[in-house]
C-alpha cells in the first residue's frame, strides 16, 4: 500500500495533483476550512472574532461618521423616538453567542459564534465611552477612549495569534506544542 492509499483523511490545503493522487479525488473542506487553510478548529473561532472585531468596528466609525454628518439615507436606529445606541445590538448578540456556546461546541459552531463574538464586541466597546460616562460622548474629545481601547484591543489580539503557534504541519496534523491536540 502506497502512502497515498488507505482510510487516512485527504490533506487540508494539498494538491491532489502534486500529492499523486487522482485530480477527482477532492478533500472536503468546509467555507471556513477553505477561507482559513491551516487554522485549527480550536483556533479559527479566534481568529474570525478579530477579524469581526476589526471590520466590524471600522464598519461602525464610518457608519456613524456618515449619520453625524449627514449623509443621505443613513440614519439611527430608533424605536418609539428613542435613539438605541449600537452597543445595546451588541449587548444582545453577546448574550446569544454566549448561549449558544453552552449548547453546541462544534468546530463550524465555534467559528461562526467566534465571529458574532467579534462584532457584537466591537458594538460594544465603540461605544465604551458613552458606557464608562453614561452620557453621549461619542463625538467629544471624552470619545476617544472607545478609539484608544478598540485600537489596543485589535493591536494585543492580532499580536497574540501572530505571535503564537495555531497552524497546521503540511499533512493536516496540529503541530505539538500549539496548546491544540494532536490526534
Amino acid at each position: 500500500m502506497t502512502p497515498h492509499q488507505g482510510a487516512s483523511a485527504p490533506n487540508e490545503g494539498s494538491d491532489p495533483a502534486e500529492s499523486g493522487r487522482s485530480t477527482t479525488v477532492r478533500s472536503r473542506r468546509t467555507g471556513w476550512q477553505r477561507l482559513l487553510p491551516g487554522i485549527t478548529p480550536e483556533r479559527r473561532g479566534l481568529v474570525l472574532a478579530w477579524w469581526g472585531f476589526t471590520v466590524t468596528f471600522g464598519g461602525m466609525r464610518l457608519l456613524t461618521w456618515l449619520i453625524h454628518i449627514d449623509m443621505a439615507g443613513v440614519g439611527d436606529v430608533q424605536a418609539g423616538g428613542v435613539h438605541l445606541h449600537h452597543y445595546v445590538w451588541g449587548i444582545l448578540l453577546l448574550a446569544l453567542v454566549g448561549a449558544v456556546g453552552l449548547v453546541h461546541r462544534s468546530a463550524r459552531t465555534r467559528a461562526w459564534t467566534g465571529l458574532a463574538y467579534g462584532v457584537g464586541l466591537a458594538l460594544v466597546v465603540d461605544e465604551a465611552a458613552l458606557l464608562i460616562s453614561l452620557e453621549d460622548v461619542y463625538w467629544d474629545t471624552r470619545g476617544g477612549i472607545s478609539i484608544a481601547l478598540a485600537l489596543a484591543l485589535i493591536a494585543v489580539a492580532g499580536s497574540v495569534l501572530a505571535f503564537t503557534r495555531g497552524r497546521r504541519d503540511p499533512q493536516g496534523h496540529a503541530r505539538r506544542g500549539t496548546g491544540t491536540r494532536t490526534p
